[in-house]
């Protein structure tokens, strides 16, 4: 089972501190999703001119950057907002080269107003333009359940129109079944074959929040994670589980030296009662 946490969870942390908190707790990676408040992380010196320093950092940590988590979004309303982002595509296929990353996750997005039929053409114009840049290169895009593409049938609709290995799908295991009720059993029916990747997070429901609900320790809420988790197992997913602790949009939530060590004593303890089931 390989374990990373991406860094919306510890936004104040320096990559000595995140490198320390991870082999403490046997993660195996650290999923970028920005560094000490750039989210373009490839503007920064660490993922720039001082990329090398960086990378023997993690190589000297036997530690990986499974994915970068990347602000590109496949849904667009000007043609200057597309070229935006395959020009962030692009830096973090640079990356990916560099740090031997396989995956840049991606937002499909809202779709403002648009019709579902007019977002997703608009949606797989776009795909295609980015698969365009990919050429090539070892490097696939996870869209992520998330946002107006949360739901496992509309993003088997987009799949539709774009079949291709290079575009595949990072499961947030939270947001279909808290903000939809989706079960596990039906995404893995409708994408299973997609999944490579995983996002975990726990919640409760709390009507008086602006969600409607309350993130909160894995095995706090009532997201059916031992499900999820046993259902990954039986289906042979072996890619990684990602806690994404959202500390950098939800302050109130545990501090990561807390989060951090629950999810790894968490995933193992799950892990353990499905070895011995």
């Amino acid at each position: 089972m390989k374990l990373a946490f991406t860094t919306l969870g510890c936004p104040e942390w320096t990559l000595e501190e995140m490198i320390s908190n991870a082999l403490e707790n046997g993660y195996q990676g650290i999923d970028f999703r920005g560094y000490l408040g750039e989210f373009d992380i490839y503007k920064l010196p660490e993922f720039s001119t001082e990329r090398e320093e960086t990378r023997r950092k993690f190589h000297e940590s036997n530690l990986e950057i499974p994915c970068f988590s990347s602000s590109i979004t496949l849904f667009t309303e000007s043609d200057a907002e597309l070229k935006q982002h395959l020009y962030e595509l692009i830096n973090y296929i640079r990356l990916c080269h560099y740090f031997d990353t396989p995956y840049i996750r991606v937002f499909g997005g809202h779709i403002k107003g648009a019709t579902r039929s007019a977002a997703i053409q608009t949606v797989a114009r776009n795909i295609e333009a980015m698969l365009d840049v990919l050429k090539n290169h070892g490097v696939t895009l996870l869209l992520e359940t998330h946002d107006d593409w949360t739901k496992c049938g509309d993003v088997k609709e987009l799949f539709k129109h774009v079949d291709s290995s290079k575009l595949q799908v990072v499961w947030d295991v939270h947001h279909p079944f808290r903000l939809f009720g989706e079960q596990a059993q039906k995404t893995w029916e409708i994408l299973g074959e997609r999944i490579k990747y995983t996002h975990w997070k726990d919640s409760y429901v709390k009507k008086e929040t602006d969600r409607g609900y309350q993130l909160c320790l894995l095995g706090e809420g009532d997201v059916p994670l031992e499900n999820i988790f046993s259902l990954l197992k039986e289906k042979g997913y072996d890619g990684y589980y990602t806690l994404e602790w959202e500390k950098k949009w939800c302050p109130e939530i545990e501090e990561p030296e807390i989060a951090f060590k629950q999810f790894a004593e968490f995933m193992r303890s799950i892990a353990e009662q499905y070895t011995n089931a």
